[in-house]
This record gives structure tokens, sequence and C-alpha cells, in this order.
């Protein structure tokens, strides 16, 4: 059974940073495509950030490009989401999801992902 747990939200001041980490299990992470997404209230999810299988490609939303940095541990089976100079806009629930895949493509389209994690809270106070 694939099971995928975010950690690492909190509340943080304006201009601080988080680091978020994204664990699987009952999957290889090596042969998925992960991506993380963010949903504030009363807003759709959008994707944040998405990350090939190997590492090598990143994608990134226009409103995060610069301070946000994805990366992946395939021998962990983790996921990380490097956040910096957080804005209060960027307050919402994050999600971890994964997409098998047979390349190194990417997609922020969720959609596409099958395996979802419940979800870490990021509050940004001004």
């Amino acid at each position: 059974q694939v099971q995928v747990v975010e950690s690492g939200g909190d509340l943080v001041q304006a201009g601080g940073s988080l680091r978020l980490s994204c664990t699987a299990s009952g999957l290889s992470l090596v042969d998925y495509n992960m991506a993380w997404f963010r949903q504030a209230p009363g807003k759709e999810r959008e994707g944040v950030s998405s990350i090939s299988r190997d590492g090598r490609n990143t994608d990134y939303a226009d409103s995060v490009k610069g301070r946000f940095t994805v990366s992946r541990d395939n021998a962990k089976n983790a996921l990380y989401l490097q956040m910096n100079s957080l804005k209060p806009e960027d307050t919402a629930m994050y999600y971890c999801a994964a997409r098998r895949s047979f390349s190194q493509s990417l997609s922020l389209r969720a959609a596409s992902f099958s395996d979802w994690g419940q979800g870490t809270q990021v509050t940004v106070s001004s």
C-alpha cells in the first residue's frame, strides 16, 4: 500500500524559511515523478514544483520561482521543498504527490498524480 506523508509545516513570519519533507512507503520513489501542490482556503489546488525521477529536471510555479527549491533523495524515498523569503500569500496546505513515470517528464497538473499525502499546513504571518 502506497503511503505519502508530509511534514515540516509551521507558522513563520514573512521573510522566513521552512523546509518541507515528504516520505513515501510502499513504492520505490525512483520510479516516480514527484511534485508539491498547495491549496489555500477558497482556492483551487495549484502546482508549486515538480521534479523528475532522477532529480535533474525541475519546474516551478511563477509565483515561487527564485524562492523555492525542490529536491529529492531516492535512496531515502524522500522529497523536499526548501522555501525561502516566504510571503503571506504562500499560506496554504501543502501536499506531496507522486505519479509513476517511465520517463524524466514533469507535471504540475494535479489530475496527473495518483498518490497524495494528507498535507502539512504552512502559515506565513505579515
